[in-house]
Parts: structure tokens; sequence; C-alpha cells
């Protein structure tokens, strides 16, 4: 009698099924059935990235959510033990060039604390709910534009212009500048998968508009977000002037394209439903809001905007889904795996718009959790019920299979999103 091979905890376990092939185009088109597999063989998983960097994947919900809790996990990049070709290759692009590194994504305790705490005092749900009109304003703009025409890509004429314009009218960015910071995102989202270059050019653009817009602002504040973060104070602490313009850039960096896929991602998903997009459009036709709100909660779940949370790294050896990390290896927790892990919500491949108990990672977990998350949640109900208000026949005017998705391992995003729909002339 032979014995049986042993097999360490939470290294990939004998299958019938081979590993899948992470990472290309195909997975990008629908990474789930891979993730599956992680989940069930290698939950947490050390991978050779594209750029060629090895990180451990996170692929459980209950490792998903311990990661994102863990102290021990640093947000610091200068944790990341890799050689120098590597580090080069994680966090934002440009950021360590433009002076950007003191902002909520890329700093721990005792600083995060004592930012967040001040940024929270200009960001607050009040500021947030006040901006509604606005944010409906720009949402019916941008659909009058198109109206006529009987067809859209709804990325690159809703989407992407809708998040732009209305995270710069809160920071306080004026009207005649706001085509510029335009471009930038343009850039940013255009090379996200790709070359660094341009997106690190964007940053340093980004950079130094925000740094002049903030000394612009010390001397004539206003009642904008970016006038907020300068008056922030607490027992006579203050953001510094680089502070403020690392955190503005990082609420414009993180809360953009965040939207832009919720809405892209959530209309086609609705587009590939349709019985529980009719269920959504009769509740809103009757003047009804909470199916509302649990669908984009579910259509965060389901395929939300972010992929994998942002770069983590272990400051000191530690265990995790029975994996041994070490000191200063990169960790990247799958959030579109864990929300759909089976030990944590029932029939996770099936989109249920009422569905309650649905404590997704969407938006993170933890002292990191999304500061934006009620702005997100805004802008994503004003969007995708405006939209089907509208447009109440709106459908894909390509077939799925021609679609292509952005490359990039944290953001999850079509590149177009064309429709068709009867053609109107006014509201």
């Amino acid at each position: 009698m032979h014995a049986q091979p042993s097999v360490e905890p939470g290294s990939p376990s004998p299958s019938s099924s081979p590993m899948p092939t992470l990472f290309t185009w195909e997975f990008a088109t629908d990474p789930y059935p891979a993730y599956a597999w992680l989940r069930e063989h290698a939950p947490v998983h050390r991978a050779t990235l594209p750029s060629g960097v090895e990180a451990w994947l996170v692929t459980r919900y209950g490792d998903a959510k311990q990661a994102l809790a863990d102290a021990r996990l640093s947000k610091n990049p200068v944790h990341h033990a890799g050689p120098a070709h590597a580090r080069g290759k994680t966090g934002i692009p440009g950021e360590r060039n433009a002076d950007l590194m003191t902002h909520l994504l890329n700093i721990d305790p005792p600083d995060h604390t004592r930012l967040r705490r001040l940024v929270s005092k200009a960001f607050t749900p009040r500021r947030v709910a006040e901006f509604a009109p606005r944010v409906q304003e720009l949402t019916d703009r941008l659909i009058d534009g198109f109206a006529a025409g009987g067809e859209a890509d709804l990325i690159h004429e809703f989407a992407f212009p809708l998040p732009i314009y209305a995270i710069c009218d809160l920071l306080g960015v004026p009207r005649e500048d706001q085509d510029d910071f335009r471009d930038w995102a343009g850039m940013m989202i255009r090379h996200g998968g790709g070359p660094r270059g341009g997106v690190a050019r964007s940053v340093k653009k980004m950079r130094g508009y925000l740094a002049e817009l903030i000394h612009r602002k010390r001397e004539n504040p206003g009642d904008d977000l970016i006038s907020g973060l300068i008056r922030a104070g607490d027992h006579g602490e203050h953001l510094s002037e680089n502070e403020a313009a690392a955190m503005a850039f990082i609420i414009l960096f993180a809360g953009f394209e965040t939207t832009v896929n919720l809405i892209g991602n959530g209309m086609y998903t609705l587009m590939r439903h349709p019985e529980q997009r009719a269920r959504l459009q009769a509740s809103l036709d009757a003047g009804e809001t909470d199916l509302l709100a649990t669908a984009v909660e579910e259509l965060l779940r389901y395929d939300g905007p972010v992929e994998m949370a942002t770069w983590r790294y272990a400051t000191e050896p530690l265990t995790l889904g029975g994996r041994r990390i070490a000191t200063g290896e990169p960790v990247l927790v799958v959030l579109a795996a864990a929300d759909r892990d089976p030990e944590r919500f029932t029939e996770p491949d099936t989109l249920d718009l009422a569905r309650r108990d649905n404590q997704h990672l969407g938006y993170g977990h933890g002292i990191h959790y999304c500061l934006g998350a009620p702005l997100a949640r805004l802008e994503g109900q004003t969007a995708l019920a405006t939209l089907l208000t509208r447009l109440p026949d709106v459908r894909l005017a390509e077939d799925p299979a021609d679609l292509r998705w952005r490359g990039g391992l944290i953001m999850r995003g079509l590149r177009t999103l064309p429709v068709r729909f009867t053609a109107f002339s006014d509201r």
C-alpha cells in the first residue's frame, strides 16, 4: 500500500480539471469560472502577473475579509520586498515621481487615521446628498446629447463623462478646466491595461493642476470639496497643501473609473437579464426606490467595477488560507471571486436584484472601506434609473461576444457599450 502524496493547505489540489490560464483576453471577458476553480482548489494562490510581478491572489470571501482588515498587510508600497523593477510595477503609475504618496490608499495608521478623520470632515454624507440634483442634471444633459440619434456608446457618451464632470464639480474644478480633466482621465482609462507612460503623464498633469488649484483656493475658498479639505481641521491639525492635493487626486482617480464601470457593467448585466431588468423597470415606473437600492448593490456584487482590491504588502510573515506569506510579498484580494463565494452567498452566480443578505466587498472592508461609497451609490442609482426610464427599450447593438473588456488587474470594465433605442428629441 502506497502513501498518498501530501498537499500543503491552500495549494492547488488534485483535480480532474486543470488549472485555468489567467490574465488572457478570454479570461478578461469572463473570469468567473477561473475564480471558481481557484476558490475550490487554490484559494490563496501565488501567481505571476502579466507585468512579471509575483503576488498572492486571495479568492475566498472569508480569507478576503480577513486580508482586507489585517494590519500586517500594509498599503504602503515601501514594504514591497521585490526588486526595483517589480516595485515600479505596483500601485498607481507615476505616483512615486509625482509626490502623490500621501493619500488614503497608500498609507497605514497612524497617518491613515489622521488623514481619514480630516478628510471625512469635508467629504460628508450631507455634502453628497446636497449634490444629488447636480448629478441628475448632468445625467439628463448627457442623455439629451444622444437621445435623438437612436444609438450611442454608453461608455464614451455617458458612463465616462458623468463621473468626471460630477467629481470635478464636487472638487470645485472650474467648468472651463473640466474638459482637460476629461482628456487626462481618458488617457488613464485607455492605457490602464497597457503601457504605463501615458498614465504617468496624465497623473503628473493632474497633480500639477490640483496643486495650483489648491493654492488658489487657499486665497479664495468656496463651498466645494477642495476648499473643505483645506479648512478641515481637528485639534489644531490640518492637511498640508501636498496632502490636500493627494487627497483630491485620489478622490478623482479612485472615484471616476469605478463609477464608469459600475454604470457600464450594470447596464450590460441588466440588458443580458431581461426578467430582472423588467422587474426593476416596473418598480421605477411605480415610483419605488427600494428595488433600485438593492439592485445597485447586487450589480456591484455580481460583476462589479473593481476586480481586485489595491495592493497590499506583508510587513511580517503571516498565514492566510493555509499558505505562508513572507515579509514584503504582495497580496491582491480578488473581490470579484470573493463576492461569488458559495460559502457566503446563496446561488452566487445568479443575479437577484432583490437580494437582501448582500454584504459584498465591492467597496472594501475595514479601515480602508471606500470613503466615496455614498457618492458612487448616488451616481449609480441616478444613472441606471434615468437610463431605464428615459430609454425604456435600450438594447445591445452588438453581440456580447464581440465586446471587449479593458485589460488590467484592479478595474473591470468594458471598452465600449454600443446600444440602440427608440430615438426621441424631447423629455
